[in-house]
């Protein structure tokens, strides 16, 4: 295991004055009344607002496309897949009932408009079409959605299929999508699918076709921006909403309720009051430079230490409380070679020795192994007097 150092920052923050913790246990407000699971989770911190039911494995329906798109997302953080590469739709995606963009066989859309089929319309053959394009058949590519959420640390949900038609034995619970949730809106890019409300697809075509997002909460509530719907027979009405208001942004899920209007209704509650009750102070976006540490025998002799995700801390309102410690721990034994994304370090916010936050800090770059070559003139500059 690799040993870490650790130094100490302090810094002024508007805090809570009691646990971050306590805020997730106090959550007895009367909220979802109407649905059989729901939860209320602030995005930077992961803290829980509310939740009832919240681990209780139930089928998804279409909410089952957010790990489709993080899946997505990830690849095309990654560099594997490009926004305006071509995806071709084989027999099998076009023959995908229920929601969809119509594909043809033998059709070609470009990924960008694939994901906006999917994110907009809840396409189950465009989910297919990216699941075979990604994995090369459906099959593997639920197996690697399952692997993400193991990955994740969710030991309730079972992905059988990439779009969330009925299929036994494919569930989650609405803790696990708040997780998985929290995990997409990392690649914010996303989010300008999600939040649209209308858009074309095939505009230069006979075939034009137009999009209507299934989340009309995008329209109607100010802030939210995504993130997906769902519904089968079995499933009942279920939403999984993020909204964002000043710096805080927060994730709700709603599973099982009877009508659309009843799940918007507590979907609408739940960020009224997650709004009206708590604030986020947002200290570092994803990707904030930290610092940098030396890489052993790498083609370059040090890399940037970044943040992995937005570090925030969350405080009921008009609580106040000065002096939260930064905890920068850092591996002091980090040799080449390095991937951009690997974890190198920890972030960990503390007061009076109680954990608020940890994320991970990360590598901002690949660094490959330095040649011979390359360590000699190092070593020959460094004796030289160089820099």
């Amino acid at each position: 295991m690799r040993g870490f150092f650790v130094r100490f920052l302090a810094v002024t923050l508007l805090l809570s004055t009691f646990p971050l913790t306590a805020i997730a246990e106090e959550g007895k407000v009367n909220l979802a009344k109407e649905s059989s699971s729901a939860i209320l989770m602030e995005r930077d911190t992961g803290t829980i607002l509310f939740e009832k039911n919240s681990n209780e494995k139930l089928p998804p329906a279409s909410m089952t496309k957010i790990m489709t798109m993080l899946l997505i997302m990830e690849a095309l953080d990654q560099g594997k897949i490009t926004l305006d590469e071509k995806v071709r739709t084989s027999e099998r995606a076009a023959s995908m009932g229920g929601s969809q963009i119509f594909l043809e066989v033998g059709e070609e859309m470009t990924v960008e408009e694939m994901l906006k089929g999917i994110a907009i319309a809840s396409g189950n053959d465009a989910s297919v079409a990216m699941a075979e394009h990604l994995a090369g058949s459906e099959e593997n590519f639920v197996a690697m959605m399952n692997d993400r959420a193991k990955e994740l640390g969710l030991t309730d949900t079972n992905f059988l299929n990439s779009n969330g038609l009925p299929a036994e034995n494919h569930y989650t619970t609405a803790f696990d999508l708040a997780i998985i949730s929290k995990e997409l809106l990392k690649y914010e890019d996303v989010l300008a699918y999600t939040s649209l409300y209308e858009d074309y697809l095939r505009q230069d075509t006979d075939n034009k076709f137009w999009l209507v997002n299934t989340n009309k909460l995008v329209k109607f509530y100010p802030g939210v921006d995504g993130l997906k719907t769902g519904y089968t027979r079995e499933a009942k009405y279920c939403l999984t909403v993020t909204a964002k208001k000043n710096d805080m942004r927060v994730i709700a899920v709603v599973m099982g309720a009877e009508t659309p209007k009843e799940r918007n209704r507590q979907i609408t509650e739940m960020l009224d009051y997650s709004f009206s009750q708590y604030t986020t102070h947002n200290l570092y976006e994803r990707g904030h430079v930290i610092t940098e540490s030396k890489v052993s025998k790498g083609q370059k002799p040090s890399v940037e230490v970044v943040t992995s995700e937005t570090v925030s801390v969350l405080t009921k309102k008009g609580e106040n409380i000065e002096n939260v410690e930064e905890d920068i721990s850092l591996d002091k034994n980090l040799k080449a070679p390095i991937k951009k994304g690997d974890q190198i370090g920890l972030l960990r916010l503390e007061k009076e020795g109680k954990t608020l936050a940890e994320v991970p800090l990360v590598a901002n770059d690949d660094v490959g192994v330095a040649s011979w070559w390359q360590l000699f003139k190092r070593t020959t500059a460094k004796f030289g007097g160089k820099s």
